[in-house]
């Protein structure tokens, strides 16, 4: 009702003033209210046909009417199916089932906050603002507003008998301060003797509740009374408001009558043609489906005959292509309820049977015959095999490969030795080195595993590849679609009749055809029908899923098989390429198997010493063996194995160990035996020396009769120069030689070989410096004395070993490595001891000499006859040294002894005539010592090679003062 918004009179709808009304004089008339639109279409005006005719106060004030109820607020409180009334204000108010209990919240009432309020008081602050303008720009002055007054002023003065309490807004009794307020327990307590006038001062309470409401009632009536003629108002509009929405009701009639034409004329054959496109389409549909039907149901039955032929890549396509069309066309079709799980029971035994059919393939194709083509075993078969793995992601098919390979290596490697054995009477460093090279002979098993693994290896590597181009299509694909929309501007009408899209019965004509010509047909199996050829069946015949599903590309294996490469691979880009690098790990482990075997072999042997029983022309074949396989096996499997190499370097430094010691120990032998006189040199060290002056520094092949014919020489030529020496040092050379030759035949024991070799050089000299300078040999060999020529045998000796070692020098750093050629320093090393040692032989015998020139020339006198025996001795002995030394040490070391030889002479004799007070002073003692002199120097420049030795005599006299 109007006046429960609001205690003013009606506002004028036309009034600029929307809220209020001026106050008017009451005497005056007042002006009909502009009747209000009436929002109910269904109250009843001048024209009562078909309307439900309600009660009306305009129409029916005369009878009684619902409006005509009335009743009694206090009545409304009382319980009329009480017998009695209750003492009690609980029960009499709120019934005899009255229980003093917590009441629950409800779950279903929401919390109410004052953020809910946010929305309204921002809409109404406005016409809050406006509405206190107003209040102040018109106050009430009329005498009906004082009326108002008045009577609000009387009204407020019986409310103000009522408690303040009752008037709070949040008055509630729920609040037990409130409630102990309004009902004090005082009243209520019938403890005691004070029963009656509690009773009695309830029932006080009791009526002045009742006289409260009695005032709240009256105030009320009031203010309805008040506001009666706004209620009249009210009524009185309706009648223009029924005849507005008669008005319009007849104009709505007239349009839809208009449309209902339009429709018939123009639309409904329109819609009729549409409808009938789409039920044929819907009938395509439905005929393509049960064709689609009928195909998935022969998959079981075409899988079976798949699997008869172990096409297992065809089997797994045709379920993945049932299982698809199942999830998107044929979706919820009752009677394949079962087919899903039954395709995937399949899919697993599939998988089963692959991995048992490549065990067994395996296993055929490791333990068949190996042949020199190493043709690999049924390979259409082993390629679909791979294919079928891959596309069911099992890749643990390379480890089954990988334990098969183990076994079989192990084996073959076995029954190789054991054959070899079998054919053999009496084992020897022969057969050890037979039995190693037959064992060596699977680079014939890894040309097999190779050719397979490659296989496999193109298969991945299709794969991937087919990935990617599929990748990069997509790509441009995409590009394409996303340039082909920028450039289109297509206005879409979506008149809707009946719930569906007008447009979508001619755009899907038009959308189909394309996915047809971007993704190949679907073949669902080979026994399926061709599609309809009708345009509009087209495309139900396959999905973008499917039919891009089984897009191929055609690859060639390296054997020459064609393989188709289905994009139904489940593997990503990084799978792929962990497989291709495990096939290749795989190619590497049968290597690493194969050298770890031959390694077991070669242990084996060397536990007893065996191998260390070889000579060196055995170990070097087996050595060259090994390094062979090594090689082979590199070359085939593309990386270096180490198991075999390390052992082989293991036993190559035993090798050297025993090859130096047993070199050492001879040479040992031989300096311990050695007389240090000149030796024979036969013609096979004189070929040797001249095979190192052409650069080749190896043992000369023996020349049978030959060599038998040749006579020994007396000294060794080396580049035109003659060198006498013992038979240690000829033997020395050719220990030399096999030095170098080991390093040329096993390149891995360079370091060692320099290293063993320094040692030799080192012991040589040290060694023949304790038995010649040191004297040794007197006790070792016997030696009476150690002789001058004995010491120039000696030093000339070394004198050859010198001159080879830069020879050897050159021969160890081209076979070193760069980092390594801080080693070479050895060499250095060497040359200076042993020339160090050529220089104490060569002071050794000026020493001798000088030891006989003090003793012979300290019993000099100058006196005659001349020359003197002093003199004669120490030309005698000049010439013994001469015939001692000329023959073993070059002339020009010859001259430069006897020169230092004669300075000692001179400082002697110097010496021995300053004692005897003889000086140059013409006198007859002066020509006594100038005679001996001439003699002396007549006889030393008569040895051969001394003619030009200048001796310059004129020194052993002192200078005048």
């Amino acid at each position: 009702m109007a006046s429960s918004h609001s205690s003013s009179p009606v506002p004028q709808g036309s009034s600029s003033d929307v809220f209020f009304k001026k106050e008017v004089d009451p005497s005056k008339h007042i002006q009909p209210v502009p009747s209000l639109p009436d929002v109910c279409p269904k109250e009843p005006t001048g024209d009562s046909h078909g309307l439900y005719v309600a009660p009306s106060l305009v129409t029916d004030q005369h009878r009684w009417t619902v409006y005509h109820s009335k009743v009694n607020l206090p009545a409304a409180l009382n319980d009329p199916r009480l017998a009695k009334r209750e003492s009690d204000f609980f029960t009499k108010t709120w019934g005899l089932d009255f229980v003093d209990t917590e009441v629950i919240p409800s779950f279903y009432l929401p919390q109410i906050s004052k953020e809910h309020f946010t929305v309204y008081q921002q809409e109404i602050s406005q016409r809050e603002k406006i509405h206190e303008r107003c209040k102040n720009i018109c106050p009430p002055k009329d005498t009906f507003e004082r009326t108002l007054l008045h009577t609000h002023d009387k009204s407020r003065t019986d409310l103000e008998q009522v408690p303040k309490i009752f008037m709070k807004p949040d008055f509630a009794l729920d609040d037990s301060l409130t409630f102990n307020s309004v009902l004090p327990w005082s009243h209520f307590n019938t403890a005691g003797g004070k029963g009656n006038r509690d009773a009695a001062s309830s029932k006080l309470l009791q009526e002045k509740l009742s006289h409260y409401l009695d005032i709240v009632e009256v105030n009320i009536a009031h203010q309805i009374s008040l506001r009666s003629e706004a209620f009249f108002h009210a009524m009185t509009s309706q009648h223009e408001l029924q005849d507005y929405l008669k008005k319009t009701s007849q104009a709505v009639k007239m349009l839809r009558d208009k449309i209902a034409q339009i429709d018939k004329v123009m639309c409904e054959g329109s819609l009729h043609i549409l409808r009938l496109a789409l039920t044929r389409n819907n009938c395509v549909k439905v005929y393509n489906k049960l064709k689609l039907m009928a195909t998935v149901h022969q998959t079981q039955p075409t899988v079976q005959v798949l699997l008869s032929t172990s096409e297992f890549v065809g089997a797994l396509d045709l379920i993945a292509t049932t299982q698809e069309v199942l999830q998107q066309e044929l979706q919820g079709i009752h009677s394949f309820r079962h087919l899903g799980s039954q395709l995937c029971e399949l899919e697993k035994l599939i998988d089963k049977m692959m991995i048992a059919e490549f065990s067994t393939y395996s296993h055929s194709d490791l333990n068949r015959p190996l042949e020199d083509d190493c043709q690999v075993l049924e390979e259409e078969r082993l390629v679909s095999l791979v294919f079928g793995l891959l596309k069911q992601r099992k890749l643990n098919f390379l480890e089954i490969y990988g334990e098969k390979m183990i076994i079989t290596a192990k084996n073959i490697i076995k029954q190789c030795v054991i054959n070899k054995v079998s054919q053999i009477e009496e084992i020897d460093t022969d057969v050890v080195v037979n039995i190693l090279f037959w064992e060596l002979q699977v680079t014939d098993i890894l040309h097999s595993l190779k050719a397979t693994l490659n296989i496999i290896h193109s298969v991945v590597l299709s794969v991937l590849d087919k990935n990617q181009r599929t990748r990069e299509l997509e790509e441009i694909s995409q590009q394409k679609n996303a340039a082909k929309d920028n450039s289109l501007d297509t206005e879409v009408a979506y008149l809707i009749h009946e719930g569906m899209f007008i447009s979508d019965a001619f755009s899907e004509g038009e959308i189909t055809p394309v996915a047809v010509d971007t993704n190949s047909q679907r073949n669902a199996s080979p026994n399926s029908e061709p599609c309809s050829s009708d345009s509009v069946s087209e495309p139900e015949c396959t999905t973008d899923s499917s039919s891009s599903k089984e897009q191929t590309a055609s690859s060639a294996i390296p054997g020459g098989v064609d393989i188709l490469v289905s994009e139904d691979m489940r593997l990503t880009d990084s799978e792929l390429g962990k497989l291709a690098n495990n096939i290749q790990e795989l190619l590497y482990s049968a290597s690493d198997i194969c050298h770890d075997r031959a390694v077991k072999f070669l242990m084996s042997r060397a536990k007893d010493g065996f191998l260390e029983k070889l000579n060196s022309m055995e170990f070097i074949t087996l050595s060259r063996l090994m390094e062979t396989f090594i090689l082979d096996t590199e070359q085939i499997c593309g990386r270096k194995s180490m198991s075999l190499l390390g052992a082989l370097q293991s036993q190559a430094n035993k090798f050297v160990n025993r090859f130096h010691e047993e070199r050492k120990t001879k040479l040992s032998l031989l300096l311990d035996n050695e007389r240090w006189k000149q030796a024979d040199v036969p013609a096979e060290f004189q070929d040797l020396v001249d095979s190192i002056s052409d650069g080749k520094i190896a043992l000369p092949e023996k020349k049978s009769g030959a060599t038998e014919e040749r006579k020994p020489a007396e000294v060794l030529i080396v580049e035109g120069q003659q060198y006498a020496v013992v038979g240690t040092v000829l033997l020395l050379i050719r220990i030399i030689l096999e030095y170098c030759q080991c390093v040329d035949n096993i390149p891995s024991v360079t370091t060692d070989m320099l290293t063993r070799l320094s040692d030799l050089l080192k012991y040589f000299n040290s060694r023949s410096c304790q038995l010649v300078l040191g004297a040794g040999a007197l006790q070792v060999v016997g030696l009476k004395t150690i002789t001058t020529k004995n010491l120039a045998l000696s030093s000339r000796c070394l004198q050859l070993i010198v001159h080879y070692i830069p020879v050897i020098r050159a021969h160890f750093e081209a076979r070193l490595p760069p980092k390594q050629y801080s080693m070479l320093r050895h060499f250095d090393h060497i040359t200076k001891d042993y020339h160090d040692h050529i220089a104490e032989i060569s002071a050794k015998l000026v020493a001798i000499m000088d030891s006989l020139f003090d003793k012979l020339l300290s019993k000099y006198e100058v006196k005659a006859p001349v020359p003197s025996a002093c003199f004669r001795n120490i030309c005698k002995q000049m010439t013994k040294m001469h015939e001692a030394i000329f023959d073993l040490l070059p002339e020009e070391q010859t001259q430069m002894l006897f020169l230092r030889i004669n300075a000692s002479y001179k400082l002697h004799l110097k010496k021995q005539l300053s004692h005897l007070n003889v000086i140059n002073d013409g006198g007859p003692q002066n020509g006594l010592v100038t005679a001996d002199v001439a003699f002396y120097t007549g006889n030393l420049q008569a040895l051969k090679g001394l003619k030009d030795l200048d001796l310059n005599m004129a020194e052993i006299w002192e200078q005048k003062r």
